[in-house]
């Protein structure tokens, strides 16, 4: 096999945040961690301006709130393309237009719209000599399958069939385009805990799935569900149909019932996931269409609305410091030796061994939260690092030549950072876990002359 046969690593940079960097910054952040294709949900000027002449290949997009009016006039999408593509390219590398974004669980009902849209948006693209180097394309979300196990039985949602899967499949089989997917076997795994393993969530070492319809072993949950969608597109005649896997992810942190979100499963997840796409064939059902993947996403972005993970899928925090640390790249795959900090370790060098003694949260109103120095290392560091930067806490007394600096150990700053968030979520239950990496105490711990605080 060659270099050339194995996959590809993209990132999704959504901006529904308040407080990410600059575009330019992006740019720089990008290119600095060796990524070469990057997927946006808008045509963003100021985007686009600072992808201009990076070498970076970009996918945009039409929003679902556009697609009625795409539909139904050619002159309206004659005129975004002349307003959001022409004038950036080919010095930004478009190379792709999602039109909508899964637009069948769209509460809008847009449905209807889509495929006319998509002809509206090609055709406009011809007008302007663009269409042989710009593909149109439309993520789908895998609830758009009736059934997806065993993955030989994939198959569409049948209302869903003849007005808009067929005619849509046509359309990118015609124009040599491909179907989008977004999948998240995180969704599988916590609505099915007792019977799906972890393992074979992460991409680790498992015994696999074996498909009793064609004797196919499985050694992903990932893997499984692509080729669910791969039976589905097989079974109405469009074998040779490629795929962009235009997101997927795991999140870092999440609701009490959102099992598994903690920055440790992130990083098997996507860690492994990006091995298996650069370094691995394609899937059982395909193994020679090498795997094309869109990571979600590059930041934690702190305005999405719904459950705690939907803000915590980011690689990166919006300053810019790792969420944890996993290679993007082939080079970065060679090079790699799983740390045990991860990229804020310089910003927060760490805390204090509690006293000991497990201690029930409503026995005194006045509680404390310290680290449990037998959680190990690489999960105290995760937890610390969540605590330091998205969670919030205030950190600064434990960086170096502050007062809370010393005693410096692993433990005596994850004890200072765990009670700074504690305190500021006050006191709530729940608030003081961090996946067993913490406990509550009823006496102040105190180190020399840093005092935890009580409350902000």
């Amino acid at each position: 096999m060659t270099l050339g046969d194995y996959g590809t690593i993209g990132i999704n940079y959504g901006r529904v945040a308040n407080n990410l960097p600059s575009p330019p910054q992006v740019v720089q952040l990008l290119k600095a961690q060796g990524l070469t294709k990057v997927k946006l949900y808008d045509t963003d000027s100021s985007v686009l301006s600072a992808l201009s002449g990076s070498g970076i290949s970009v996918t945009v997009a039409l929003p679902n709130e556009q697609l009625s009016s795409a539909a139904a006039s050619q002159s309206f999408t004659d005129k975004w393309v002349q307003t959001n593509i022409i004038p950036y390219y080919p010095k930004t590398l478009i190379d792709a237009i999602a039109v909508g974004n899964e637009v069948f669980v769209d509460p809008k009902n847009t449905t209807t719209f889509l495929v006319p849209a998509m002809k509206n948006v090609h055709a406009s693209l011809s007008k302007y000599d663009v269409a042989s180097k710009i593909k149109v394309c439309s993520p789908v979300a895998l609830s758009a399958l009736q059934s997806s196990y065993p993955s030989s039985s994939g198959s569409f949602k049948s209302d869903l069939v003849e007005p808009v899967i067929k005619p849509m499949l046509s359309f990118l089989k015609q124009t040599d385009s491909f179907l989008m997917v977004n999948a998240y076997p995180f969704f599988a795994y916590i609505a099915n805990t007792d019977t799906i393993s972890l393992d074979y969530a992460m991409f680790r070492d498992n015994k696999g799935v074996t498909d009793p319809n064609n004797g196919l072993v499985y050694k992903s949950l990932f893997e499984a569900q692509i080729d669910a969608v791969f039976a589905a597109m097989n079974a109405l005649g469009f074998k040779d149909l490629k795929m962009v896997i235009s997101e997927t992810g795991w999140p870092s942190n999440g609701d009490e019932n959102e099992v598994g979100a903690t920055p440790a499963n992130a990083a098997a997840y996507n860690g492994n996931l990006v091995r298996r796409v650069l370094t691995g064939s394609g899937t059982p059902l395909r193994p020679d269409q090498p795997l094309n993947v869109y990571l979600f996403a590059l930041f934690n972005e702190n305005q999405k609305t719904g459950p705690t993970s939907e803000r915590n899928y980011g690689l990166f925090y919006p300053n810019e410091k790792k969420v944890y640390d996993i290679p993007l790249t082939l080079e970065g795959l060679k090079n790699h030796q799983p740390a045990m900090n991860n990229g804020s370790k310089n910003q927060v060098p760490v805390a204090a061994a509690p006293p000991s003694g497990e201690v029930s949260a409503s026995k005194a109103a006045q509680t404390w939260c310290v680290a449990n120095g037998e959680a190990g290392k690489k999960k105290l560091q995760d937890a610390l690092d969540y605590a330091c930067g998205e969670g919030g806490a205030d950190c600064r007394p434990i960086q170096e030549g502050a007062t809370c600096y010393n005693p410096n150990s692993l433990e005596a700053h994850a004890s200072y950072a765990f009670n700074s968030y504690y305190q500021k979520n006050a006191r709530k239950i729940g608030s003081c876990d961090f996946g067993g990496a913490a406990y509550l105490v009823t006496q102040s711990p105190r180190f020399g002359n840093c005092e935890f605080p009580t409350g902000y």
